[in-house]
C-alpha cells in the first residue's frame, strides 16, 4: 500500500468516531485517538521539513545511519515495539482537534508528501540530514519514514479500538 493510500486509509477510519470519542483519554499514559493522529502529523511535516533541508543542502554528507536506523530501513519499518521517546521529546500531543480539523490535516499533509515526492527523486542522495535516533538520512529515506511511521501507529490504533470497546466508549452499531 503506498503511503498516501495508507493516510487516505487513516481518513476513512476516521469516520468511526465522533469528537468525543476522538478525544477519549483510557488511561493516564496512553492517549487518545486524536493525540495519535495529531502525533501522526506534527511528525510527518517534521519529517518533510527534512525533506526539504535536504533539498536545500549544499554540503553533502558521508555519515551513514545509526545500527538501529539501518535495521529500521532493512525490514522497511518499525519493529512491533513500544517506542518511548526521551522526557524532553515526550509532550502529550493536542487533544482538542475535532474531526473535520484532522481531515482538513491530513489533506494538506497529503498535498504536501505529492508535492514533495515530485522533487525528492532529483535531490542529491549525499545531502542529508541527522535523524536522533535513526542517523543521518537522505530525502528519499525521510519521505519514506513517514509511511513507516503510519504503519507503526496502526497497532496502537487497533489496541485504542479494543480498548474503547471493551469500556463501551467506541460502540459499533
Amino acid at each position: 500500500m503506498s503511503d498516501l493510500k495508507l493516510i487516505e486509509t487513516y481518513k476513512s477510519f476516521l469516520q468511526n468516531y465522533s469528537n468525543e470519542q476522538l478525544s477519549y483519554i483510557p488511561e493516564q499514559g496512553v492517549w487518545s485517538i486524536g493525540q495519535m493522529y495529531d502525533h501522526l502529523i506534527v511528525v510527518a511535516h517534521e519529517y518533510l521539513d527534512s525533506v526539504d533541508d535536504c533539498e536545500k543542502a549544499v554540503e553533502e554528507q558521508h555519515q551513514g545511519k545509526t545500527e538501529f536506523g539501518e535495521y529500521l530501513f532493512n525490514i522497511g519499518g518499525f519493529p512491533p515495539i513500544k517506542i518511548k521517546l526521551p522526557e524532553e521529546l515526550d509532550a502529550p500531543p493536542d487533544n482538542t482537534k475535532s474531526k473535520e480539523e484532522i481531515v482538513l490535516e491530513l489533506d494538506q499533509l497529503m498535498n504536501r508528501m505529492k508535492d514533495l515526492e515530485l522533487k525528492v527523486e532529483e535531490i542529491n542522495p549525499n545531502c542529508k540530514m541527522k535523524h536522533g535516533g535513526f542517523g543521518w538520512l537522505n530525502a528519499q529515506e525521510w519521505l519514506s519514514l513517514i509511511g513507516m511511521h503510519f504503519r507503526h501507529h496502526l497497532r496502537q490504533k487497533y489496541e485504542l479500538d479494543h480498548t474503547l470497546n471493551n469500556i463501551g466508549v467506541l460502540s459499533r452499531d
